[in-house]
């Protein structure tokens, strides 16, 4: 049997020094919902069963445990890289003539 989908929108509070939180979670189709929104917005997004464990008993709008504070930092730390490096490779391709 097929493992139900599964699939959370974390929001980085960092700027206001409060601890992440989890914007939106679901299985099924609300997760492939939430894989679509992320895919055609260029989010990133990052398979971790551990993880989903663990935020799995988190409710939304709620900060993430303390477990899950190395992934969690792991995976924004790769989004703000990519989101620096497309920001990089678009100024490059607008300044070509």
């Amino acid at each position: 049997m097929a493992k139900r989908p599964v699939a959370f929108a974390i929001k980085d509070q960092k700027k206001s020094n409060l601890a992440p939180t989890i914007l939106a979670k679901g299985h099924g189709k609300i997760a492939e919902k939430i894989l679509r929104l992320a895919f055609d917005n260029d989010v990133k997004v990052r398979t971790d069963e551990d993880l989903a464990a663990i935020l799995s008993v988190v409710e939304v709008d709620c900060e993430i445990p303390l477990e899950a504070f190395a992934a969690v930092a792991e995976i924004l730390t790769y989004v703000y890289n990519a989101n620096s490096e497309r920001k990089e490779q678009e100024r490059d391709s607008e300044d070509k003539p």
